[in-house]
């Protein structure tokens, strides 16, 4: 099955500490139980405890960085409404399937 959020959507967050922010997303990975989690670009930032590694020239220290985030807790957000919006999918006449806004029925692949 085709993917409601692919890398380099813009979306939104739509739970949890960081509600209502922006973002573009960097990374999409499918854990173990098959559940899709996303990385977005600056958000669910955590501060990481990293031990020096001096064979690659590597401090230690904190270390801040993304973490993922479930994808049902964000949404796509779109530009034509500056909201956030649901993805659905439609066939064109020659065949392929590609991604619309269900709000408004717009293409999000051009």
């Amino acid at each position: 099955m085709a993917s409601k959020i692919k890398k380099d959507d813009q979306i939104i967050v739509t739970t949890g500490k960081d509600k209502g922010r922006q973002g573009t997303v960097t990374k999409v990975v499918v854990n173990s139980k098959g559940r899709k989690r996303i990385f977005v670009e600056g958000i669910n930032m955590i501060k990481k405890h990293v031990r020096p590694n001096p064979q690659q020239n590597q401090p230690g220290g904190i270390v801040e960085q993304e973490a993922a985030l479930e994808i049902s807790n964000v949404a796509i957000f779109n530009p034509s409404t500056k909201k956030a919006d649901r993805v659905g999918f439609k066939s064109l006449e020659d065949g392929t399937k590609v991604r619309i806004f269900r709000s408004s029925g717009e293409q999000i692949d051009v």
